[in-house]
């Protein structure tokens, strides 16, 4: 690994240059010099090796088999048929296993090589999406709801978020000069950056919209949080949440996940003055010295909430205004056809952890492909990822309802009519054998452990309970783990922590119930709880809370023990 720190490297790239020119010219190596390593995720992309063939290749005195994952900056996860279509053609030509939606509404290219990869960049630059700032110590991509039911609200929540997410960007011209060709004048410095500055953020950061009831977008999951106030159709304003994390690492409890506070309302054109002022905030009283504690989240619990709520009102020029009610009936999606205030049709469709790809007998990129083919010519037609890797084909024309409808059926894209609920809400991360992090399979592991589990809630007549179930590979927690009312977090190969009791509104962590369980310890721990629930449980109740009903699991922020 490189001898410098992430602080330096930041502080060295000459705003975000590096020797990334140089590194991608190296025909030495499929790898980017140490340092460039880090700076190419500022550009939306991680250096990755196939975990699978490691060893094998260390035995033949080969370099791991190097390959970039690209990550794309789409707010919102909202999409035209056209551009679909481009992305498509750029997964089949220069990536492997299709197209993947990601848990923030973007996509993720897997496998690209280092000499395809300016090419990879330029194509997706040409459908008019870019890849800057999907990575790195910055603002990621915003999370927006996904929501079709309110379109007027939904289209001005993500008017506002694609704004800011534009306004948000690093001030540099790094990214068009290296992928793009753009002349870089010479002589000039580095261009200042008024938000981030020289050395950038001292962790990522994660901004979600959410329009209740629906908290799909897991708000309270997120460093800042808008959650929309509506009345009478019109978006008023938006309830503040600050301090949300998901990211962990065992045994150290000094980290931990931790669900945001609610801070206050601001009117829509707060909306930017309040960002910056989270962001800078957080830029300046952050933890540089270790990056475990580097999280706003940690910055929070550190300098205090009141504290930093006071900071952020002084930066901004305002104070924020009280809170105003909402409420949250759930953080799931809403599967099939409902129809929209403008008499056209919104279908969501169930992606398995949002890999899109033809095998095992499946054809979901050929099948989406012959529906993007279909709406390109249809005024308003939209794909919108949502951040529970699912699909919405929304805007659908009256006309063309049946003909889509038709092509859901021939390419097997209407799994959510026949799947379990649990099937349907489960979310896990890439994990192996690409993510450098992992410790446990999580989305290749899914499909059948979901199979297994849901064999014991046949055996309790629970198949058709909504039980929201969350496989991730390592601690740090892509796929929002500690709020699933089941979740699975990677400790080493085919072992997990079992973790209980989160709710299905997004609001209450998970406590961690058994360590380093097998497959075999992980059923056979679920199984008494899930006849005790099937047996004792209140009418509508859910799973979750029924677990911390019957004192099983224990209401806390932050899950540190194991359950007796």
């Amino acid at each position: 690994m490189s001898s410098h720190s992430v602080e330096d490297i930041k502080k060295k790239s000459r705003a975000l240059r590096g020797s990334v020119v140089e590194s991608l010219a190296n025909p030495v190596t499929g790898a980017l010099f140490e340092d460039d390593q880090t700076l190419i995720k500022y550009h939306g992309s991680y250096q990755q090796d196939d975990r699978d063939i490691r060893e094998e290749r260390r035995l033949q005195k080969l370099e791991p088999a190097y390959s970039f994952m690209i990550r794309t900056r789409t707010p919102g996860g909202v999409v035209s048929p056209a551009q679909w279509l481009k992305l498509d053609a750029i997964a089949t030509t220069f990536a492997e296993r299709g197209l993947r939606i990601t848990t923030r509404q973007a996509f993720q290219f897997h496998g690209i090589i280092k000499h395809e990869l300016k090419a990879t960049m330029e194509a997706i630059n040409a459908s008019l999406i870019d890849t800057l700032a999907a990575c790195g110590d910055v603002n990621r991509n915003v999370a927006v709801a996904a929501n079709p039911l309110q379109s007027q609200a939904h289209a001005t929540v993500f008017a506002t978020a694609a704004t800011l997410s534009e306004q948000l960007l690093p001030n540099t011209r790094a990214y068009y000069e290296i992928w793009l060709g753009e002349e870089r004048v010479e002589g000039g410095e580095p261009e200042p950056d008024p938000i981030y500055g020289e050395a950038y953020l001292p962790r990522k950061f994660k901004i979600g919209f959410a329009i209740p009831p629906i908290n799909d977008v897991d708000v309270f999951a997120q460093d800042l949080g808008y959650i929309a106030v509506i009345e009478i159709g019109e978006v008023i304003g938006y309830n503040v949440t600050i301090g949300g994390g998901m990211g962990a690492t065992h045994g150290d409890a000094e980290t931990y996940p931790r669900v945001a506070d609610v801070i206050g309302f601001v009117t829509p054109d707060q909306v930017f003055a309040v960002a910056v002022a989270v962001i800078t905030t957080q830029r300046d009283w952050g933890n540089r010295e270790v990056r475990k504690r580097a999280r706003l989240k940690y910055t929070i619990d550190d300098r205090g909430l009141d504290n930093f709520k006071s900071e952020v009102e002084r930066r901004a020029g305002f104070a924020l205004l009280p809170a105003r009610p909402f409420v949250f009936d759930h953080n799931g999606d809403r599967f099939g056809w409902v129809e929209g205030e403008n008499g056209r049709s919104h279908l969501t469709l169930r992606i398995l952890s949002g890999r899109i790809w033809d095998r095992d007998g499946l054809q979901l990129l050929t099948g989406l492909r012959e529906i993007a083919k279909l709406l390109d010519s249809s005024d308003g037609a939209q794909f919108r990822l949502t951040p529970n890797q699912n699909l919405v084909i929304a805007n659908i024309h009256p006309a063309l309802r049946e003909q889509v409808e038709a092509l859901v059926a021939q390419y097997g894209l209407d799994t959510y009519r026949t799947s379990s609920p649990t099937r349907l809400n489960a979310i896990a991360c890439v994990a192996l054998p690409t993510c450098g992090l992992a410790m446990a399979e999580a989305e290749r592991y899914l499909p059948e452990f979901v199979e297994k589990f849901e064999g014991v809630l046949e055996r309790h007549g629970l198949r058709q309970q909504p039980i929201n179930l969350r496989l991730s590979g390592c601690p740090n927690g892509c796929s929002r783990p500690y709020l699933g009312e089941i979740a699975l977090v990677g400790k080493a190969p085919g072992r997990y922590n079992l973790m209980l009791g989160a709710d299905h509104r997004g609001e209450r962590l998970n406590t961690l119930y058994r360590e380093n369980v097998d497959e075999v310890g992980i059923l056979g721990a679920l199984d008494p709880l899930l006849e005790r629930y099937a047996l004792e449980r209140h009418d509508n109740e859910y799973f979750g809370d029924f677990l911390l009903r019957a004192g099983v699991v224990r209401d806390r922020r932050i899950p540190l023990e194991v359950a007796v």
